[in-house]
């Protein structure tokens, strides 16, 4: 993940180094120690190179460990990995807080808006079926009040 092409990173970062500060330009430096004591001068050199390695690996991993960088970077994975699946593209701000207001509301409100419309078509459907079940049930005691009426004059 992240969190290893980072430390990738840092360990490339740290060879370049050590190749921009090779022993033949810190000989270059001391040019006068290094005649006089050349082993002496190559064990400085080495000294320096592995001491200051490890200064700067001491400070990135403080700095990770600070950062809480591990973390992050897996989280960072997480979303990505999350992200894949995704059909629409991600957000990403314009400056313009009306515009980027807009953007994101504008489809989520259409969502809702066609989603309401879905709502209000099946309870009309429903409104209609119930009118149409009243007619039905209206004409079906028109139709047995004059049953009832027939029979009574019919039993006088």
């Amino acid at each position: 993940g992240r969190a290893q092409v980072f430390t990738t990173v840092v360990d490339t970062f740290l060879e370049k180094l050590v190749a921009t500060g090779s022993y033949e330009r810190f000989v270059s430096c001391y040019r006068c120690f290094y005649k006089l004591q050349p082993q002496l001068t190559r064990s400085i050199y080495d000294q320096f190179i592995s001491q200051l390695q490890a200064s700067i690996k001491e400070e990135i991993q403080e700095v990770k460990n600070e950062g809480n960088l591990e973390e992050l970077f897996n989280s960072l994975d997480k979303i990505v990995e999350e992200a894949k699946d995704r059909e629409e593209p991600a957000w990403r701000p314009s400056g313009i807080p009306e515009d980027d207001a807009r953007s994101s509301l504008v489809p989520y409100l259409l969502k809702h808006r066609s989603h309401l419309r879905r709502a209000l078509r099946d309870r009309e459907e429903q409104s209609r079926k119930v009118a149409e079940s009243v007619l039905l049930g209206r004409d079906r005691i028109a139709e047995l009040q004059q049953l009832i009426q027939a029979r009574q004059q019919a039993w006088q």
